[in-house]
């Protein structure tokens, strides 16, 4: 029995250690530039993490200290928060699933549209209240100053492979036709009626384009790549967290069945 205990345990804290690379996902959300103007996942990850570590050590300290009740809960806790990290692994992987850029002749950047994305991505940036705090927050990052200082020719910028952020709010959108004179200053656009955004650009370093469907298209785009990412980790910490919790059922299991067996041979002595 002490034998099966001491492996319950041990198989337990196993569940402690995948609970690292579910918070650092959810860590890693949080303080990325593009991330933290827009806190969607990054807590629910977090939260998760942390019920992980906490029914694991539950599982551990009952595993070890021969604790059947919270072996029990841990059971029963921990299926739970594998149901729930199955399907935030699922819904992740759904509303990703869409969104891509598209090319424009003689740009090696890309172009993001809006409408390529969910409607649950869409909605996250589409209503004003939400937006104006995004794109207050962006404005005060160095994602489009920084491409001053990187390219001061036309054709550098032109064969430059920006980021989707970069791309959707500090250029205006190259059907409209404007004229490069540095990355975040443009003049003489061709055509206005080309696009709205085309209408909502401003060379005005704190207004670019982040009033413009193409910034919010871009920032989803610089959203589903890190949430696809994160997802990798979080799917991965599911199927170990199922592994172990299989073993750790058969193990609980076997050492009830010792269990019973000692007490009925003890009934016999």
């Amino acid at each position: 029995m002490p034998l099966s205990n001491n492996v319950i345990g041990c198989i337990n804290f196993i569940s402690v250690l995948l609970s690292i690379p579910v918070i650092g996902a959810g860590i890693w959300l949080a303080i990325g530039t593009v991330n933290s103007c827009v806190k969607i996942l990054q807590w629910p990850v977090i939260i998760i993490g942390i019920l992980i570590l906490l029914v694991g050590l539950a599982g551990f300290i009952g595993g070890f200290w021969r604790i059947t009740w919270l072996l029990v809960i841990y059971l029963i806790a921990m299926l739970a928060l594998i149901v729930l990290l199955a399907i935030l692994v699922g819904f992740i992987y759904m509303v990703t699933i869409r969104g891509s850029g598209h090319q424009e002749p003689s740009r090696a950047y890309l172009e993001y549209s809006l409408q390529d994305f969910s409607g649950f991505l869409r909605r996250r940036v589409q209503r004003s209240y939400k937006w104006d705090r995004i794109r207050t927050c962006l404005s005060t990052t160095s994602i489009c100053p920084e491409l001053n200082q990187s390219y001061t020719l036309a054709q550098d910028f032109f064969n430059a492979h920006l980021s989707p952020i970069q791309s959707g709010c500090c250029k205006p959108p190259t059907k409209c036709g404007f004229t490069f004179v540095n990355p975040t200053y443009w003049i003489s656009p061709i055509d206005m009626s080309a696009d709205m955004d085309c209408l909502q650009w401003n060379n005005d370093q704190n207004t670019l384009c982040y009033g413009c469907d193409s910034c919010k298209a871009g920032l989803l785009a610089n959203l589903k790549v890190d949430w696809l990412k994160a997802d990798i980790f979080l799917l991965l910490a599911l199927i170990g967290l199922i592994i172990v919790y299989i073993i750790g059922c058969c193990a609980f299991r076997n050492a009830k069945t010792e269990d019973i067996f000692r007490k009925y041979k003890q009934g016999y002595t």
